[in-house]
């Protein structure tokens, strides 16, 4: 289950995350579901407040070249997924 805390500290975080404008320049589309029950895998998130509820912890970062993962957040869940099906984080998030 994709639960997702972002923290404050990049060295807190598991990874650095850059939202991209365009899907095409995605590592991975995510979909924010509204209850932690329904958080799967790596593409749909839920996000907790609390160390203690996350399965991964995230940086947020302005520019691409600083990120470790490119992504697009979808409006559609069947929309969701890894664009970059070799990426080292894959099976990771959840």
């Amino acid at each position: 289950m994709a639960k997702i805390l972002e923290v404050k500290y990049e060295n807190q975080a598991q990874a650095r995350v850059c939202e991209v404008a365009y899907e095409s320049q995605a590592d991975l589309c995510w979909y924010e579901v509204p209850y932690d029950t329904q958080a799967s895998g790596d593409v749909a998130w839920f996000f907790v407040t609390r160390e203690s509820q996350a399965s991964f912890k995230i940086f947020r970062v302005k520019y691409e070249s600083q990120a470790d993962l490119k992504v697009f957040k979808v409006k559609h869940a069947e929309k969701a997924g890894w664009r970059n099906t070799a990426h080292a984080l894959k099976g990771k998030l959840g």
